[in-house]
């Protein structure tokens, strides 16, 4: 059963994922949709009260094969979700799934999610086993257990769901071996039997459970049934999969045969069945065994999955080595030595413990000869530590532990060859390194790269340090301190000290500290331990080359890194770059992201910022350096073409066409806009004002209209400041174009006029001519066809100052063609057209393209040429869809329908319609849309499908967007009615 809340029973929200996914609100259950909207909702809910970005939902839902329409259906799945989970009449803020900047999020608060719970539950479970409470620990997973009803997520489709599923099986595999091994801890072996039986025959290939199965039947006095389950693993993994039995299976196999209770059942064994007479077995040759492990760290959290890679079953034949790196202050040293002393029973040669103070403020690196002569008397083998020869030493270590099964802590090593030389010979021995490097030239059978823990461990370790009652705004309070520490256990251990014993108020006054991030660091220190010198420390260690790239990357306007951004901040080849991206990564001060990417965790972000401000000049030119590749980058991206920007950083940067700086500006998610702030903020205004100037067709041709308005109407009024005088006039033109294509006409104009006198006034003929033919194309679409042709005909007498600008005379051009095309000047505007055709080209603006191909082709239908119409239709919508440009493609679908029917194509034109109308349906409501969808009701009524084509339109009036144009869609219905 799922936990009860406080919240009104009648409105809680209740969701089940471990079977098929359910939900409810009270006791009424929630229909959710199609399995593709489930999987959506799945997505969010296994991400509590993080942000998803559209891409990840879009890859999670989809994987290789995403819809036609790529993320613009994620605002629609959303949609759905929300009106079937949110309560009626509930606030908008109230809503169960956010919208953030960045994505979505799935926002708890009172909602109950059983794979929390089971999660709960399960840490419960093992507290419980670790404080000797084995029957609570057995309730616990039990009812860990009872809240599967199935395969978890069964009949979710997509990559994220299946691993999930995976994982969650796993999990439940995990839990039924932890209360299997509680209860023959507990005597209890006979409960434990039947659902191993289950679980062996579901899981045939599975040692842990056949190991565990075997350990309850000898407990059982079942050897004969113990030694068959073996038999049968064996033959099943030798004929099936062509390997022997692991290491464990091995050793329960040979204590079942010895009869070994210690080894099978533990020394705190209860209610054990008396025995028969077991075969003796010779004792082993007892030796001095030295344990030097230092005492296990308290109040350790999570690590579940790293702790268990670390002392899973190793090869019995050669010295096992694993290894474990990350960042400084991560918590590598407090695992090791809880793995250490999880496994300490399995090595009777003894536990050693080895500093190598790699990464050291107050010691040297430990000196190699030393650390062997002092491992060699560890061991008793003080006759070959005279020697000073290294490799005599090495040798003499070797030999001494030939014969011996050791378990060795190398702790904080600096790289491997100071490692190298201290690993035993002893077969079966194992080796447990740490260090801030990825030690590639160690070779380890398994390497744990430890990063800060999740939000929820961090939060639960400091509440355990600074004790408290839990009242809700206690809780709140240190879940904000844990994510201003960034969840690095180091500095969640300095301010629990700092505030340990304390009032809570204690607390809040901590965070409103560490809320001012450049001071941050200055808070994390208490006596001995600080997080800024261990940084320091690590930071001190790199080349020159390196050090000054980590200075760099904290000056990155953007958390996410590559090689083009190190690139830009040093004036390097991206080749340098990537290769000092690496080597900071393999030093923990730079965590990989995924291939090519890469991040900064934020107090390190923090130093590196710290660093870079005592060499001003050089953080200068990093940052103007950084900025003019945004500014190169989004000019590169815009449909408009380099041509159209005559000032600032010219070129196409390090892009050789549209999509890939497009997709590389995607990639920064909702970050643009700082970009933006930071350029302004730093003293960049002519950088700032290029970036927003480039990014504005980037930016409303994926419907982000508020992002694009709040950058220009920033820097309006830092305009003055600028030393490109053009900016001014730029800024109300890019104000103007937003406007205008969410079809608000009258704000559109507003800008353009401002724009217009601005030019007009600095004898500006590029400017004056790019803000006429803005307010001549809206005046176009606005029906206001004497008021555009006057301003194209200011555009014409400016022509001479154009030539270069084509994307701009093209644009012109177009309109140009329209207007003739509405007058019956049938001649002129095909050439008009076919001008805008080449200029496209010539610029290399698939877009406009697009749009000149898609007039040219409804100027031939009108002409009586369908079949012309067609292969011109054709070619544009090979365009949109490789532009992704929703409103132009189901326009061109319409025209392509349009001129089948002409060519008595009824059932292919039908098709058409229908393709039209689908892309049409998962866009936003813009004022392109509506013009589309008002062109394709005509369509619609042409073939007497009025009804149909009503209810389309009328859809369109329902989405967001969609108020600035309620007097064409009254117009339309209006003209509907009469027909």
């Amino acid at each position: 059963m799922m936990r009860e809340s406080s919240a009104d029973a009648n409105q809680q929200l209740r969701f089940a994922l471990l079977g098929s996914l359910q939900a409810w609100r009270g006791d009424t259950g929630l229909e959710l949709g199609p399995v593709r909207e489930q999987a959506l909702l799945a997505a969010l809910l296994l991400r509590p009260g993080r942000t998803v970005s559209r891409q990840q939902l879009l890859d999670g839902v989809w994987g290789a094969e995403p819809p036609g329409t790529g993320d613009k259906v994620i605002p629609v799945y959303v949609h759905r979700l929300r009106r079937r989970l949110d309560a009626r009449g509930e606030a908008s803020t109230g809503a169960v799934i956010d919208t953030v900047r960045g994505g979505y999020r799935f926002a708890p608060k009172d909602t109950q999610v059983d794979v929390v719970r089971l999660a709960e539950i399960a840490v419960e479970g093992r507290a419980a086993r670790d404080a000797g409470d084995l029957g609570a620990a057995v309730d616990a997973w039990s009812t860990a257990l009872g809240l599967f009803r199935g395969e978890p997520l069964a009949g979710i489709p997509g990559p994220f769901a299946e691993g999930e599923r995976l994982r969650l099986v796993e999990q439940r595999l995990v839990l039924v071996q932890d209360k299997a091994g509680c209860l023959l801890r507990s005597g209890r072996h006979s409960e434990a039997i039947g659902e191993l039986f289950s679980l062996t025959t579901n899981h045939p290939y599975n040692q842990a459970l056949a190991a565990l199965l075997m350990r309850a039947l000898h407990a059982g006095d079942r050897q004969a049934d113990a030694l068959e389950v073996y038999a049968a693993t064996r033959r099943r993994l030798v004929d099936e999969q062509g390997v022997e039995p692991g290491a464990e299976l091995r050793r329960v196999h040979e204590a079942v045969l010895r009869g070994d209770d210690a080894c099978l059942l533990g020394a705190d064994v209860r209610h054990r069945a008396p025995a028969g007479p077991r075969q003796a077995v010779p004792a082993r040759r007892l030796r001095r065994a030295r344990q030097e492990l230092p005492a296990d760290v308290g109040n350790f959290t999570g690590r579940d999955r790293e702790l268990g890679l670390l002392v899973a079953p190793a090869e019995p034949h050669v010295v096992t080595v694993r290894a474990v790196d990350g960042m400084a202050g991560v918590g590598k040293t407090a695992l090791v030595v809880r793995a250490a002393r999880a496994l300490r029973e399995q090595y009777p040669d003894g536990c050693l413990f080895v500093e190598l103070h790699g990464h050291r403020e107050d010691r040297e690196a430990a000196e190699q000869h030393r650390l062997l002569r002092r491992l060699l008397r560890a061991v008793g083998a003080g006759e070959g530590e005279d020697s000073e020869d290294l490799d005599e030493l090495a040798a003499s270590w070797r030999a001494a532990t030939a014969s011996r099964r050791l378990l060795l802590v190398l702790d904080d090593a600096s790289r491997a060859g100071q490692a190298r030389p201290l690993l035993p010979a002893g077969p079966g021995s194992m080796v447990l390194v740490t260090s801030r490097r990825r030690l590639t030239g160690l070779d380890a059978d398994r390497r744990v790269s430890l990063t800060p823990l999740d939000l929820d461990e961090a939060a639960g370790l400091l509440t355990r340090i600074v004790g408290g009652e839990g009242a809700d705004r206690e809780r709140a309070a240190v879940r904000e301190l844990a994510a201003l520490c960034d969840r690095l256990p180091l500095a969640l251990r300095i301010v629990g000290a700092r505030i340990q014993d304390r009032p809570w108020w204690a607390v809040e006054a901590l965070v409103a500290r560490l809320t001012d991030g450049e001071h941050r660091l200055d808070e994390l220190a208490v006596e001995d331990r600080s997080v800024e010198v261990a940084f320091r420390i690590s930071y001190d260690q790199l080349p020159a080359a390196e050090q000054r790239a980590f200075r760099a990357l904290g000056l990155s306007p953007t958390t996410r890194l590559d090689r083009l951004t190190l690139a830009a901040l040093l004036d390097w080849a991206p080749p340098d770059a990537e290769r000092a991206l690496e080597s900071l990564a393999d030093a923990s001060l730079v965590q990989r992201v995924t291939a090519g990417h890469y991040r900064l965790h934020d107090l390190v972000a923090v130093y590196a910022r710290r660093v870079a401000a005592a060499s001003p000049d050089e953080a200068a030119a990093a940052r103007r350096g950084v900025f003019r590749l945004y500014v190169r980058v989004a000019r590169r991206s815009s449909d408009w073409g380099t041509s159209s920007f005559p000032t600032g950083p010219q070129g196409p940067g390090p892009f050789t066409d549209w999509e890939g700086a497009a997709a590389w500006l995607d990639a920064t998610g909702g970050e643009l806009l700082d970009v933006i702030r930071q350029a302004a903020a730093a003293g960049h205004v002519d950088e700032a004002c290029w970036i927003a100037e480039g990014l504005v067709d980037h930016l409303t041709r994926q419907g982000r209209f508020h992002e694009c308005r709040t950058a220009l109407e920033m820097l309006l009024p830092l305009a003055a400041r600028s030393g490109d005088r053009r900016m001014d006039s730029a800024l109300h033109t890019g104000l103007g174009i937003m406007y205008g294509l969410q079809g608000r006409y009258r704000q559109a104009c507003t800008h353009f006029t401002a724009a217009l006198d601005i030019s007009r006034r600095a004898g500006d003929p590029h400017e004056q001519a790019r803000a006429a033919a803005g307010l001549g194309t809206f005046a176009n679409l606005a029906g206001r066809i004497a008021e555009s042709m006057t301003h194209f005909a200011e555009v014409a007498r400016l022509a001479g100052a154009l030539e270069h600008d084509d994307w701009l005379m093209g644009s012109v051009m177009t309109r140009a063609g329209d207007m003739h095309h509405r007058l019956g000047e049938y001649d002129k505007a095909h050439d008009r057209y076919l001008e805008a055709i080449t200029r496209a080209e010539r610029s290399g603006s698939p877009r406009l393209h697009g749009k000149a191909l898609l007039r040219l082709g409804g100027l031939q239908l009108d002409l009586g040429r369908p079949a012309e119409a067609v292969g011109t239709f054709g070619k544009a919508e090979d365009l949109a869809r490789r532009l992704g440009d929703v409103p132009l493609h189901s326009a061109v679908l319409g025209g392509l329908a349009a001129a089948e029917a002409k060519l008595g194509n009824v059932q292919a034109a039908a098709e058409l319609r229908r393709r039209s109308r689908a892309v049409l349906d998962e866009e936003t409501g813009t004022a392109s849309e509506v013009a589309t969808r008002h062109r394709l009701l005509w369509h619609g009524a042409a073939a007497e499908d009025l009804a149909g084509g009503r209810d389309f339109f009328e859809r369109g009036t329902a989405l967001p967007d969609t108020d600035a144009n309620r007097a064409r869609i009254s117009r339309a219905l209006d003209d509907l009615g009469r027909r």
